[in-house]
């Protein structure tokens, strides 16, 4: 565009009468203006009762495994097993020690759900994190270069994404002697971001090819602005409705390598450990697997809610 067209452009701007609002101030109503894709994803949001029923689970979650003396003053690792040996549950007794029973060390089963809440948060959110972060890059970068960058980077991606998943993970883990809440996260990190990879390097292509990126461009628009200020923000909306749901399926799998074994260890607190331990005694005292196993698909079902919400909001063709 030249200097004469935008003086042209500006000054037809300026002589040009405003849009005709008059009636809408007259009676009082405000104007109706067209929303954008987030602001239409959140009124859509607000009006789902899924959304509010999975925030609100989430943020008890969230508010538990960050002030867990909150809810219980019992120390998770304090063992009687004088007294509390495979202790029935008291269910009239809210919020008390015995409230879900002991396990067969004597300790809490009730304080061990509450504190067991935080590893699980820290595995799933710190997962989604860097998975989203590097796959989201990766996939950027493929979907808006294209050429043997795209190649390359797809490549490395197929590679990844043919190890499976839960082996993989498990013989990352094996190589370390202290499995900690931080070696768990990597673990699953290397061999989770493949899925976001794919997704955001899809949405890339689509938004690269819009109008508003030809004409950045023709503008003379760097490339790192056009894709962190253009191309970025309108590709992805489906990256964060994957790693929505793709974060309770970090958690569930950090509950099944701690079950097996091969993830969290003592001393971290962890409902993989309680459900690993509670299963040997199944049979005569099935409290000590139910209550932490119904606590981490009570998790894992919220996020998943959420994501569900997230995925229908963002998408028009599912109203």
């Amino acid at each position: 565009m030249t200097k004469a067209q935008t003086t042209d452009a500006a000054t037809v701007d300026a002589v040009a009468p405003p849009a005709v609002d008059t009636p809408a101030k007259e009676s009082g109503k405000k104007s109706d203006k067209p929303r954008s894709l987030w602001g239409d994803a959140w009124y859509d949001l607000r009006h789902r009762p899924m959304f509010w029923i999975s925030s609100v689970l989430l943020v008890l979650l969230l508010v538990i495994a960050a002030f867990p003396g909150w809810f219980t003053s019992v120390d998770p690792r304090d063992g009687d097993l004088v007294h509390h040996y495979l202790g029935k549950p008291q269910l009239g007794h809210f919020f008390q020690p015995d409230w879900f029973g002991y396990d067969q060390q004597g300790r809490s089963i009730y304080s061990r759900v509450i504190h067991g809440t935080r590893a699980s948060i820290l595995v799933g959110v710190g997962v989604t994190a860097l998975v989203t972060l590097l796959g989201g890059l990766l996939g950027m970068l493929a979907g808006y270069f294209g050429g043997w960058i795209d190649s390359l980077i797809s490549r490395i991606v197929d590679i990844f994404f043919g190890l499976p998943f839960l082996l993989g993970t498990m013989v990352v883990l094996n190589a370390f002697t202290e499995r900690k809440v931080y070696v768990v996260i990597l673990a699953l990190a290397c061999l989770g971001w493949t899925s976001i990879a794919r997704v955001t390097r899809s949405s890339v292509i689509t938004a690269k090819q819009a109008d508003y990126v030809t004409a950045a461009r023709a503008l003379g628009a760097g490339t790192t602005r056009i894709l962190f200020r253009h191309v970025m923000p309108n590709a992805i909306a489906p990256t964060i409705v994957v790693a929505t749901i793709a974060l309770g399926g970090y958690i569930s799998a950090e509950a099944t390598l701690s079950f097996l074994g091969l993830g969290l260890s003592d001393p971290t607190i962890s409902w993989g450990i309680d459900i690993s331990e509670g299963s040997k005694v199944i049979r005569d005292n099935p409290h000590t697997l139910l209550f932490p196993a119904g606590m981490l698909s009570l998790t894992v079902f919220a996020f998943i809610m959420l994501g569900d919400a997230v995925r229908d909001a963002l998408d028009p063709k599912l109203r």
